[in-house]
């Protein structure tokens, strides 16, 4: 990919983007009367268009219709997983019964995780990354509390090495060796909130495999946003929320994969709902449990029709938009983000990128860490209309930061791209003597 630092090369790849009329799709926050520029996707995806319609439609059928439904109409709810299955297999690389969408993320982790952490006395640790989102440590300290463990020596935390902030993969698989027949499980998130390193799920599912171990992910950052293979790859369980990337809404239903060679064993271990038995014997209301194949059979309660509108309305986006495409877009919007800072750096910004230069590495969201005074660029480029947001340093007390960047492709455009650079070269004041236009579109980037 050849870029430029001009404005014209930004509007022009705009134009090239297959993808660009996908921004009209959604409802932006506004900044002093226009469009703010949304780069928190990461955070919280941006509502469709279409989101308002489902849910009136949704009430509509149920003042009209009440608990018929469930059973009548083009769409009876009784059919909302199968609406999903199938968009959601292909953003996370899956068989459509392999995934399910239900309860919210860290209730979906602890549920899984009571599936897959069954310790004994000598298989009991479970490998995390250093600075995993606090969900996830929270949850793997509970469960391994409550069976009777100590977190200070069943759980690994695997660290970046000293004076780096990124894991190696060699590292990770080392440290699952090194556990060796004591590891029961690799829990991870697939790619680092913090840093927006993407881990090489593959190579640790592998590795985890080999040592008997099981293999699991918090996707929560990564669905939506990198290409992934989960069932070729033989990861044994993945949970993500719909909100980040997804678009799915605040606090909205989370998504689930069970590999089917665990999804059809009908002794796999779970914890029992109504909604999880075979579909087919559901409303006979008998007292012995037979789950649903693959990962329906995971449900426990019914599907929450309101919260379920905005995701399958993002999902038929995605799926307009095809995942393919939504990653190419994404590497070729990361990969400008990224030249354009390096620009900057080039006339003394000392902007620190944390997240992996390697394309293969990550996905739409670049890090910038700062030691000091980082919060007053996030505050200066937030007063002129840039969403994004900053996190406090999660591995030292130094008083450093991150500010994530994520420009995700089915909203974003180069163009905001190169409006979001402009407004850090004025507030750095690397150009003064070009005279620095209030409208970052008309202050041109030199190189």
């Amino acid at each position: 990919m050849t870029f430029d630092t001009s404005l014209s090369c930004a509007q022009s790849l705009d134009q090239q983007d297959p993808l660009q009329a996908f921004q009209q799709e959604f409802l932006f926050p506004q900044h002093n009367g226009k469009k703010a520029i949304y780069f928190c996707g990461n955070s919280l995806g941006l509502q469709a268009n279409g989101v308002k319609g489902a849910i009136d439609q949704v009430l509509r059928e149920w003042g009209e219709q009440g608990v018929e439904s469930w059973f009548k109409g083009d769409q009876p709810w009784l059919k909302v997983q199968e609406r999903m299955q199938g968009p959601l297999a292909k953003v996370v690389g899956a068989l459509p019964e392999e995934v399910i969408v239900m309860n919210t993320l860290t209730v979906n982790i602890h549920l899984l995780l009571g599936s897959f952490y069954q310790p004994t006395s000598t298989r009991f640790k479970v490998i995390m990354e250093a600075g995993a989102f606090p969900s996830d440590q929270y949850a793997v300290a509970a469960q391994v509390s409550k069976l009777g463990f100590d977190p200070a020596e069943a759980i690994i935390e695997v660290k970046p090495r000293a004076g780096e902030e990124l894991l190696h993969t060699e590292d990770i698989i080392a440290a699952i060796e090194a556990a060796g027949e004591s590891l029961a499980l690799t829990m991870l998130g697939g790619i680092n909130y913090y840093t927006g390193q993407l881990y090489d799920l593959a190579a640790i599912t592998t590795a985890s495999h080999s040592v008997g171990a099981y293999a699991g992910f918090d996707l929560a950052h990564a669905a939506g946003n990198v290409p992934m293979s989960l069932h070729d790859w033989g990861v044994d369980f993945a949970v993500w929320c719909s909100y980040k990337y997804l678009n799915g809404g605040p606090g909205g239903p989370s998504g689930v994969f069970l590999h089917n060679k665990h999804g059809d064993d009908p002794n796999f271990p779970r914890l029992a709902g109504w909604w999880g038995y075979q579909e087919s014997g559901r409303f006979l209301m008998r007292k012995d449990f037979v789950p649903s194949k693959g990962a329906a059979g995971l449900q426990i309660s019914t599907p929450q029709m309101l919260a379920f509108a905005p995701h399958w309305v993002s999902l038929e986006v995605v799926e307009r938009a095809g995942v393919q495409r939504m990653f190419d877009k994404s590497k070729r919007l990361t990969a400008y983000l990224e030249y354009l800072l390096h620009q900057l750096n080039a006339k003394g910004a000392a902007l620190h990128i944390i997240t992996p230069t390697d394309p293969a590495a990550r996905g739409s969201q670049l890090s910038i860490y700062f030691e000091q005074n980082g919060k007053a660029l996030f505050d200066y480029i937030s007063e002129n209309g840039v969403i994004c947001d900053w996190r406090e340093d999660n591995l030292s007390l130094s008083g450093g930061g991150v500010i994530r960047v994520a420009p995700v492709p089915l909203y974003n455009s180069f163009q905001e791209v190169y409006e979001f650079i402009a407004l850090i070269q004025q507030y750095l004041q690397l150009d003064s003597h070009s005279g620095v236009a209030a409208n970052p579109s008309q202050n041109p980037i030199q190189p």
